[in-house]
């Protein structure tokens, strides 16, 4: 009787984390006549809210391991538009475009003010943002994501030749590279099926997009910052004093032993990171 007693305990609690990590309800916002998808995870009546951005070529899964880490507060994550099981239209797809989409499913959920979490492409995406809707915005977390350019004009022009001249070798190669560190196999596969499935038209014109100067322009963000970025080559030296210049109120952390999707690699770290950063600032 004892062993049945602790054997129905245990499968209370298999239950119970396999509630935790269960896909949430789809839901669909209007924007510019298409239909962009999100999860709304937690209290709804809540007028402010974490919002995930993922990446380029990425969709709402990367953050499979976060959207449920934050118990107490609205958890919104996004698929961009042309991204997921967003609709694709052929578009010119700016930053400007992401931002406006990311909007239109707020205003759908009725969220006012969000601290915005954007991955690698989905910085520069929450930088428009906040650039087109202060009162908007809480706060930002920068995930792996850049405030200037990659590399020098030359360099980034060299890569989207590469990327134009064969578009599908050139994402495989890039792909491959930026997941060398996760060492969940189901989850690489996941990942990567996921990035190489984006439209070659969508990939092509976000990335052009990195090319506009207006994007890297050094008006400050006056809202709290928190950076978390993985060691590499991609980071200068000045990094840290670059980030300080743009965002004065910023929290920083360089970790070592990861690559540009650490938030997969590193899910508890990732998450706590975000709740004390949450705390410290007083944003939810």
């Amino acid at each position: 009787m004892k062993h049945i007693y602790s054997l129905g305990w245990v499968l209370i609690f298999a239950l119970a984390v396999f509630a935790q990590v269960q896909t949430p309800k789809s839901n669909w916002a209007e924007f510019e006549k298409n239909k962009i998808h999100y999860y709304d995870i937690g209290d709804q009546k809540s007028k402010n809210a974490l919002l995930f951005i993922h990446g380029w070529a990425g969709d709402t899964e990367v953050w499979n391991q976060s959207y449920s880490a934050f118990p107490g507060h609205r958890a919104i994550v996004v698929d961009l538009i042309g991204h997921g099981r967003s609709d694709k239209p052929k578009v010119v797809y700016t930053m400007d475009y992401f931002a406006k989409s990311v909007e239109a499913v707020m205003k759908k959920v009725k969220v006012d003010k969000a601290v915005l979490v954007g991955h690698s492409m989905g910085t520069p995406v929450a930088r428009q943002f906040y650039r087109l809707y202060p009162n908007k915005t809480l706060g930002i977390v920068i995930v792996d994501g850049g405030l200037r350019p990659y590399g020098t004009k030359a360099e980034v022009e060299q890569f989207y030749a590469s990327l134009r001249a064969n578009y599908k070798a050139t994402t495989t190669r890039f792909v491959d590279e930026m997941l060398q560190t996760v060492k969940d196999e189901t989850l690489k596969r996941q990942v990567r099926a996921t990035m190489l499935a984006t439209p070659e038209y969508v990939g092509l014109s976000a990335m052009e997009a990195f090319n506009e100067e207006k994007l890297w322009a050094t008006d400050q963000i006056k809202v709290p910052v928190l950076a978390i970025l993985a060691q590499s080559l991609f980071w200068k030296p000045d990094t840290e004093h670059f980030y300080r210049s743009i965002a004065p109120n910023l929290d920083y952390y360089m970790w070592t032993g990861v690559g540009h999707f650490l938030m997969v690699e590193r899910p508890k770290d990732f998450n706590e990171q975000v709740k004390a950063f949450i705390v410290k600032n007083k944003l939810l």
